[in-house]
């Protein structure tokens, strides 16, 4: 039994290091997107992510096919967190459920506020937050902040991608062919069967899903979201007779397979096709236009006040705890960190202007400068917050 014991907090550990690292990973794709952006290979790259392989251009291939595998990430995070994990009780998920509310309307306000006018679809753009980046940020701070606030920004970030994925299923839809959503309502009536029936084996789970990603794409809903409908049909139960938890269950043992691959292989390959803003050839109007200031402020002002405001009352009114050794410094740098929206929101910029070039320049410039601002001054804070040693452990 010590063996187990040993074995959680090691693989909690092990997945922030490579969290941590997989941020720094899609930070430096992302400055290399903008140097290519603004170099004279901006050509050959636009030339390269229009090319077609088969069916889809390569930039189709990387938004839709490749980012699938992300969301199946995301997936199974929310449902292993759900079920045995730091969302399992209504009072861990309190606090990170009422805050992430509040990061993703706050923002959205925003948004609306500065760019109604022209733009009003990116509502979302600043609604999301980048669970990678902003714990690759908080990796560097090491142990100045407490675990508990680890486990809070982890919470709500899976919380914001769960909202995100509700999102895009009901406002970034386009016409949908029944034909195509039928059949993908009868794949996932066999996965659903499969987990019921006790098939343990990953292979038909996949095989069936590369199936439903096929149909979802071109039932007009967005094919990304296949992911996520596959990863709540993994068995989370471990295979009969084999004692070792940990190995045994097909949800586990997904996961590790695919955390490598998709922090160090997907997310930065999509940061390298889409973070590339060629800011030399804007003018400087673009730096202020509503979307570049609606995303920016969405991402720094709005996730702040939005993520501290909601977490802060939330403690007032009795409805959750203050995170163990938390101060209220520290609580406000980790809101400011939730301002770093990169992956999620570059997503969203894609399927809110899928024609317009311009409008996704601006919103790619607001994203970049919002979470550059927004990760600087949240580590800072951070850096210099005390922690509250006298902090009760949270119940």
């Amino acid at each position: 039994m010590a063996h187990a014991h040993h074995a959680a907090p090691s693989a909690l550990r092990r997945f922030l290091d490579g969290q941590s690292s997989a941020g720094l990973m899609l930070m430096g794709a992302a400055a290399l997107a903008l140097v290519i952006a603004n170099s004279p290979l901006q050509a050959g790259y636009d030339a390269l992510l229009r090319t077609y392989l088969g069916p889809l251009s390569v930039g189709h291939w990387i938004n839709d096919g490749l980012m699938a595998v992300f969301f199946l990430l995301v997936g199974l995070e929310i449902k292993r967190e759900t079920l045995d994990g730091q969302l399992s009780t209504w009072s861990r998920r309190a606090l990170p459920g009422i805050a992430a509310a509040g990061g993703m309307a706050v923002p959205a306000l925003v948004y609306l506020a500065f760019a109604a006018e022209p733009a009003p679809q990116g509502w979302a753009i600043p609604a999301a937050t980048d669970i990678a980046f902003a714990l690759g940020i908080l990796s560097l701070l090491g142990p100045r902040v407490p675990v508990s606030l680890r486990v809070f920004l982890t919470a709500l970030a899976i919380i914001d991608d769960l909202g995100a994925v509700i999102i895009i299923a009901l406002f970034y839809t386009a016409g949908l062919s029944l034909p195509d959503l039928a059949g993908a309502a009868v794949v996932v009536g066999v996965l659903f069967a499969m987990n019921r029936g006790g098939v343990r084996s990953l292979t038909p789970y996949l095989l069936l899903g590369l199936l439903l990603w096929l149909l979802i794409l071109r039932s007009g809903v967005h094919a990304t979201l296949a992911g996520v409908v596959l990863a709540l049909t993994i068995p989370l139960q471990p295979t009969p007779g084999r004692p070792d938890h940990e190995a045994a269950s097909p949800l586990h043992r997904l996961e590790h397979a695919l955390h490598i691959p998709v922090g160090f292989l997907i997310v930065p390959v999509f940061g390298l096709a889409n973070a590339g803003v060629p800011i030399l050839g804007l003018s400087a109007e673009a730096l202020v236009a509503p979307v570049t200031l609606g995303v920016g402020l969405g991402l720094v002002v709005g996730k702040l006040v939005g993520v501290l405001g909601f977490s802060l009352l939330a403690i007032r009114l009795g409805l959750a705890d203050m995170p163990a050794y938390a101060g209220r410094l520290q609580l406000t740098g980790i809101a400011l960190l939730c301002g770093v929206g990169f992956t999620m929101s570059l997503f969203i910029t894609l399927l809110a202007f899928p024609e317009d070039a311009l409008l996704q320049a601006q919103a790619k410039l607001g994203i970049l400068g919002g979470s550059l601002v927004a990760g600087v001054l949240g580590y800072a804070l951070l850096h210099v917050a005390p922690r509250d040693v006298a902090g009760t452990p949270s119940r």
